[in-house]
């Protein structure tokens, strides 16, 4: 079943297709995470752009979430109301630079949307081209306005491109899908040309890193108006986003490159402040938050100060923290205070085998799974029905990670003990080990989605295993001998259909039964269908699977990975 071509596309950009948007886009920063880290060369070296856009909006879909009225049935949710629910919510959870930019991108396509919605008069939800449009060049506009002393090269010279070539397009009559594809198109281009247009990006031979980010949300975009079910998260898949490969530079060994004049703050060749500061700050006013915007560009750099009404998001970097502190509760009322210090982040981003910095290790059954999960950054052991991972590969892997704590993927209910057994024995050579309960790849995915070098180990730990156990998983295999199963005899050659390890279904046909296996995977609801492809299955397989996630009205995101692994044609995970 084909799913793509243009009797699928939208003409119209309704909350449900602006929903799956929101989420699409959350899998592109959760798979890209660790790449547009790399890039990270400014403002500063710190290496989290892509954590924080990735950790923003995953907190901001959470929040939004749970503030949405969609719990009622009698109350269908609107474009509007759901834009406006997230802008807020994007708000309150963003992180760092790149996190706080993006809250002003969200806002600025809610402020157009709901002033559409009032003016429309067709009755109509949703937006056309020409809204369209005008949307993203609003979001251009709150995004420049944010940032006290704007920088081209950055995401918002990427940003200001895709808008005025989306303007270009609206004004010859284009439609939805024309006005997002002529927006990616001139933002990759942007993008691209940002290695020219910053020293300290040309230095390392890299892009911009919000730049990319802002790119993959227009990838996002133009998918779900085309009427695309599945998303391609395979690691080379990054070399599509623009023309400048990246460099030995580009790794985080090579990232402490000089950004800003000035001393020493930690590292060698960092220059500018020495501390993020972020807070959130209420019973405040317009006036008083100029104020507060003058008093922190006198005191640092990288100011932001966004928000409105009765919220406002303050970020800046800084040598003082008390005075920037300070002048928030000399304008309002500071909480949700947070403050990092750069070089504690470029030490552990650059001398990973100190005591405190995390490593992964994950278990892996085929070449495309190894390939992702080593662009995430973990080192990988392969595992297979007639490959079982041993104790001593699994410590060997521990001990070739570096780092004196390591976290353990088994991605396999068979390789826990081993990855158990291996963990005490490298206790006992004074490396902390822990182990996810991950009993299936696509468990393993999601809790790399969420891992955070940065963070400490408790945290991660909490984070990815929360990750993994919320991850329902099936699969979907052939039977090689006639057995009784859960779900009744089964002969050579029968198609099953797995759920949480045990037979739930038996069949003739991969495509019936792995929808079979989708549906009784999304009963209890769910956001992102993963959809992982083994050897020897033909891709219109997954498609096809992947295509019944939509049947009955459901909002679902879809990804599919050419996994390559044995025995299972399909592996599928649903959170």
């Amino acid at each position: 079943m084909r799913v793509s071509g243009e009797s699928n596309r939208l003409d119209r950009l309704d909350a449900r297709s602006a929903r799956r948007w929101a989420v699409a886009t959350r899998a592109a920063f959760a798979v890209h995470r660790a790449e547009i880290d790399d890039l990270n060369v400014f403002p500063v070296p710190d290496g989290d752009t892509g954590t924080n856009l990735y950790m923003t909006l995953d907190s901001a879909l959470e929040a939004a979430r749970e503030a949405s009225p969609g719990s009622d049935p009698a109350a269908a949710p609107t474009l509007a109301g759901e834009a406006a629910i997230l802008a807020r919510a994007t708000l309150l959870a963003a992180r760092g630079n790149s996190g706080v930019i993006l809250s002003q991108l969200v806002r600025g396509l809610s402020e157009v949307i709901a002033e559409a919605t009032t003016t429309g008069g067709d009755g109509l939800d949703g937006i056309d081209g020409r809204t369209l449009a005008v949307a993203v060049r609003r979001a251009s506009d709150r995004a420049y306005a944010a940032v006290t002393r704007p920088v081209e090269g950055t995401i918002l010279t990427v940003a200001a491109s895709a808008a005025s070539a989306a303007e270009l397009a609206a004004a010859t009559g284009a439609d939805l899908y024309a006005v997002a594809h002529a927006s990616l198109a001139a933002a990759r281009v942007a993008l691209a040309d940002t290695t020219a247009q910053l020293a300290s990006l040309a230095s390392a031979g890299v892009v911009d890193a919000g730049g990319m980010g802002y790119v993959l949300v227009l990838e996002a975009l133009e998918r779900v108006i085309a009427g695309e079910l599945a998303s391609d998260p395979r690691p080379e898949r990054a070399a599509t986003l623009t023309s400048v490969a990246l460099s030995p530079a580009a790794h985080p060994e090579h990232t402490g490159h000089d950004v800003h004049a000035g001393g020493d703050h930690g590292q060698p060749g960092w220059g500018g402040p020495a501390y993020e500061v972020m807070y959130l700050l209420s019973d405040s006013a317009e006036d008083a938050v100029a104020r507060l915007r003058e008093r922190l560009d006198a005191l640092g750099d990288s100011v932001l100060v966004v928000g409105g009404e009765d919220l406002w998001n303050v970020h800046v970097h800084v040598d003082d923290v008390g005075a920037a502190i300070e002048a928030g509760i000399e304008s309002g009322r500071p909480h949700r205070i947070v403050v990092t210090h750069f070089g504690d982040l470029y030490r552990r981003r650059t001398m990973p085998s100190t005591p405190g910095a995390v490593a992964v290790v994950a278990c892996a059954a085929g070449e495309g799974l190894a390939q992702l999960f080593r662009a995430a950054g973990a080192v990988v052991v392969f595992h297979g029905p007639a490959l079982r991972v041993s104790a001593g590969q699994v410590l060997d892997a521990i001990r070739s990670a570096g780092p004196r704590c390591v976290i353990v993927l088994p991605d396999d209910t068979d390789t826990q003990l081993a990855a158990e057994v291996a963990a005490s024995a490298a206790g006992d050579e004074g490396t902390e080990v822990h182990v996810v309960r991950s009993g299936s790849a696509v468990q393993g995915i999601a809790a790399l989605a969420v891992f955070e070098r940065t963070a400490s180990a408790q945290d991660n730990l909490v984070a990815m295993g929360d990750a993994a156990s919320a991850t329902r998983h099936g699969a979907v295999t052939v039977a090689s001998k006639e057995a009784q199963t859960s779900a009744g005899w089964c002969h050579p050659g029968d198609v099953l259909g797995v759920v949480d390890g045990d037979v739930v279904t038996i069949g003739k046909d991969l495509a019936v039964v792995g929808a079979d296996v989708v549906a009784r995977l999304l009963a209890s609801g769910g956001e992102l269908l993963t959809v992982v492809r083994g050897a020897g299955a033909e891709p219109e397989l997954a498609t096809e699977v992947a295509a019944s996630a939509r049947e009955g009205g459901r909002d679902v995101e879809v990804s599919i990975i050419d996994g390559g692994q044995a025995t299972y044609a399909l592996l599928l995970g649903v959170e």
